[in-house]
């Protein structure tokens, strides 16, 4: 039943998420990415928030993103721009790499995570129209954020990548473009 006022016995409306967009990390965004967080359980799988903010921004090929519900910051990721940042290897096609994907703990379950790889995929086609791929690994264990990228539309290639500390990880990409059509054919065929 929802929730009635005492003095009119109309019910509540229910707050309307905030929309969620992205946004480069700047000066004034990052003391709320550093206090992100992330359950115990989570950590394995994206490390530390801060400590990731603090390696993004020493490497020249890639670039702190903040997740946005409104004006609060509710999550953060990383973009690698290396060739072979996600899967070890060149995907084919130009392509950039998500890392360190994270959602705070309090604000998890409210939809965010969908609606921050879609407007992240949103981003990248508008500022960086020449990438067409867009690559994670995710791992097996994680079966909550692998079910986030599959519904924010990211395919599993069916390739396992080892190279991950917290064991085996899906290879998941999502095209940012339409297909090359004159492109070499991979062993199978890209999303």
């Amino acid at each position: 039943m929802p929730d009635m006022t005492a003095a009119t016995d109309r019910p509540i409306p229910a707050a309307e998420p905030a929309p969620v967009r992205v946004s480069v990390v700047s000066p004034m965004l990052a003391p709320a990415v550093r206090a992100l967080q992330v359950a115990p359980e989570q950590l394995q799988f994206v490390g530390d928030t801060s400590y990731n903010l603090d390696q993004t921004r020493l490497d020249p090929n890639s670039e702190a993103m903040a997740v946005l519900a409104g004006e609060r910051v509710v999550g953060f990721y990383r973009l690698d721009f290396s060739v072979a940042a996600i899967a070890g290897r060149a995907l084919g096609e130009p392509s950039v790499g998500l890392r360190a994907y994270v959602i705070d703990r309090r604000e998890q379950g409210r939809g965010y995570g969908t609606a921050a790889m879609i407007a992240c995929a949103q981003d990248l086609r508008r500022r960086y129209p020449e990438r067409r791929l867009l690559a994670l690994t995710v791992n097996l264990r994680n079966r909550a954020a692998y079910g986030v990228y599959l519904k924010a539309g990211f395919a599993d290639t069916g390739e396992l990548y080892h190279g991950g500390s917290a064991g085996p990880q899906h290879l998941m990409l999502l095209r940012l473009t339409p297909a090359p059509s004159s492109s070499p054919s991979p062993d199978r065929p890209l999303p």
